[in-house]
């Protein structure tokens, strides 16, 4: 269950993503807004599934919309089970992925000349960016000369502004992580006004992604969630 966009890019992605997992488990795609199928519709149908949020961190997607939606769709049919996953993040081998995306775009790992903006979508859930400033610190454990987070809206600092701030602090080169799905108008708006030395690609169809949308399916089926177990919107 991915969030959706009116970027037909998106869904190439995630599609390109889920073709590493169908190898392994069956695999039906739903969009939470923006594109089809519907979560309804993925399930119709079926009489047990895990559905897996495929979004970064917990903010108010998948703790209030997905849940209602979950719950719409048992409503309609009781004798549907549902185990209901966690989101992708955070996770370790996400950090694994961005150092992949950054090398990919010239940039050693660790490199102790290089600081790095760590981007998201950004959240009204403080939260959910509490969680990437987290990951951040994290990160600047691994050699950068720093590691910091930005926001691509609903909080501060901007990546324009998290760059700003390395370039005056004395950072010989900047680049940017994008700790994002898929291509759109976040990726496209910080690939273009971030001021970076190096943008690097968002995760898209990355292993490391591959590996934990397994392991987060295997999780959900560790407890089965009916009417009392499955999350409540609110």
């Amino acid at each position: 269950m991915a969030h959706g966009s009116r970027d037909p890019r998106a869904a190439a992605t995630v599609e390109a993503l889920l073709a590493r997992v169908r190898p392994h488990v069956p695999v039906r795609t739903a969009y939470l807004d923006h594109a089809t199928p519907t979560l309804a519709q993925a399930l119709h149908g079926l009489r047990e599934a895990v559905v897996l949020p495929l979004l970064l961190t917990e903010a108010y997607h998948s703790r209030v919309d997905l849940p209602a939606a979950l719950n719409e769709a048992r409503a309609r049919d009781p004798r549907l089970t549902v185990h209901y996953g966690s989101t992708l993040g955070p996770h370790p081998l996400l950090l694994s992925a961005l150092e992949r995306r950054l090398t990919e775009a010239g940039v050693r790992r660790g490199d102790p000349d290089t600081a790095v903006v760590l981007v998201s979508a950004g959240s009204s859930d403080a939260r959910a960016n509490q969680v990437v400033a987290g990951m951040a610190r994290d990160w600047s454990a691994a050699g950068w000369w720093a590691a910091v987070p930005a926001y691509a809206s609903a909080a501060g600092p901007s990546p324009a502004e998290a760059v700003a701030r390395l370039r005056a602090a004395g950072a010989p080169r900047v680049a940017v992580a994008p700790y994002l799905l898929a291509p759109g108008h976040f990726a496209d708006k910080v690939t273009r006004e971030s001021g970076a030395d190096v943008v690097a690609d968002v995760l898209g169809p990355a292993p490391e992604l591959a590996t934990v949308v397994l392991e987060r399916y295997a999780g959900a089926l560790a407890v089965q969630l009916t009417g009392a177990g499955l999350p409540r919107a609110g």
